[in-house]
């Protein structure tokens, strides 16, 4: 690969099963050492896409070209130099763990020494522990370290961290880190907007087949235009007569009442839990005054800066996260 050239470039890819168009005339390119982050809900084309990156599927249009090579044609020399960690893995049970990375690294010309990869993943002391007797996140590190056995230029980590408890998917975002500092280019794809806000250099949001926004984390929330998040809760509401006096009357809550407001954007609400989307130094203020000015009972009420998923909302008006 030349050092100007893109560890990953794809042009006007295209695939379909049937009828269902899973990715419409999709284009990007991963820079070389960078982290570059997938999102979008299923059935957006993602797995699609990264299949048909890493060979295993073949696009019917399009041009891919991962180091510089054909990932169809020249498969078995891209296999020698990237690492792949599949969403849906498995090993035997009673495989061990030391077992397993002795097998992977047999499969290539210039493996990695497990034992440092071991210790540096903390698997040091599991190496003759059967893979049924492993943690979730054990044997999450364990594929990530199977997918590095053969120090790869560039590894695809499909969903890395699903299924993992808050503990066990920090050290593996810390793993993933680790991997980028070394110079390895990575090509994530995750459900969690959290993920892909702490870790990547650049998120492509991919829904119905088609890219429909790339940039870097805080560039696609200022380009949203919406700083901040306000949620809270008003539970129906309720009015008091004239000054404030006499009993207090149910009433309903209007959303025109704040969406009027200089520098609200968007509201929408769920049941009794409203979210305002907006912009300015007053915002929160003025939404307060309006509730109290107009009898509404209202809690829980908590600002937040706007994040990817509120730019995902905004661009495809659904939830991201489906499990």
């Amino acid at each position: 690969m030349k050092p100007d050239q893109a560890a990953i470039r794809v042009d006007g890819l295209r695939k379909s099963y049937k009828s269902v168009i899973a990715v419409d005339d999709l284009s990007f390119q991963v820079e070389a050492g960078e982290i570059f982050g997938m999102v979008g809900p299923n059935g957006s084309g993602k797995t699609t896409t990264i299949e048909c990156i890493e060979g295993l599927r073949q696009p019917d249009e399009g041009q891919i070209s991962v180091l510089g090579m054909d990932p169809v044609k020249d498969i078995y020399e891209l296999r020698e130099r990237t690492g792949i960690q599949l969403q849906a893995a498995n090993l035997p049970r009673r495989m061990r763990v030391g077992e397993a990375l002795e097998l992977f690294a047999s499969f290539y010309r210039q493996p990695r020494d497990p034992r440092p990869l071991m210790e540096g993943l903390g698997l040091a002391d599991k190496e003759r522990v059967y893979f049924s007797q492993l943690s979730g996140g054990q044997q999450q590190r364990l594929f990530v370290a199977l997918a590095m056995i053969n120090q790869p230029e560039v590894v695809f980590l499909d969903e890395l961290t699903t299924g993992l408890d808050p503990r066990a998917r920090h050290k593996i975002w810390d793993l993933v880190r680790e991997m980028r500092e070394q110079g390895t280019t990575i090509f994530l794809t995750t459900h969690y907007m959290d993920e892909a806000e702490r870790l990547c250099d650049r998120v492509g949001i991919i829904d119905q087949g088609r890219m429909i926004a790339l940039d870097t984390p805080d560039q696609l929330v200022q380009r949203l235009g919406m700083a901040t998040r306000i949620s809270f809760r008003v539970n129906g509401g309720s009015r008091r007569g004239k000054n404030g006096r006499g009993k207090e009357t149910p009433t309903g809550f209007d959303e025109a009442k704040v969406g009027v407001l200089e520098g609200v954007q968007r509201v929408e609400r769920q049941g009794d839990q409203v979210i305002l989307y907006g912009q300015g130094a007053q915002l929160i203020g003025a939404v307060v005054n309006t509730l109290e000015t107009e009898g509404i009972a209202f809690n829980n009420l908590r600002s937040d800066a706007a994040n990817l998923e509120d730019v995902f909302l905004a661009l495809t008006g659904r939830q991201l996260r489906t499990d």
